[in-house]
């Protein structure tokens, strides 16, 4: 799964607010404030909701090695 770092850094680099993140993963807006400064852990579905709407705008989460985030090759 992502982590709050990740999160906070993939809705930069898209340029997008909490609550632009919030209409894309269906997560509420709370839930993604709190995520993000590390208050409290979501639920798996959740972090999947969140991670899937990042995703689908063009990051790629890369979970091998070094832990981070991109774009995918032909995005933005």
């Amino acid at each position: 799964m992502i982590n709050a770092k990740q999160c906070r850094a993939a809705r930069a680099w898209l340029g997008w607010s909490q609550e632009d993140l919030s209409k894309a993963s269906l997560v509420s807006k709370r839930a993604i404030a709190s995520f993000e400064l590390e208050k409290s852990v979501p639920h798996d579905r959740t972090l999947h909701d969140l991670k899937r709407a990042i995703e689908d705008a063009g990051i790629e989460f890369l979970m091998s090695g070094a832990i981070g985030i991109g774009l995918r090759e032909g995005e933005k």
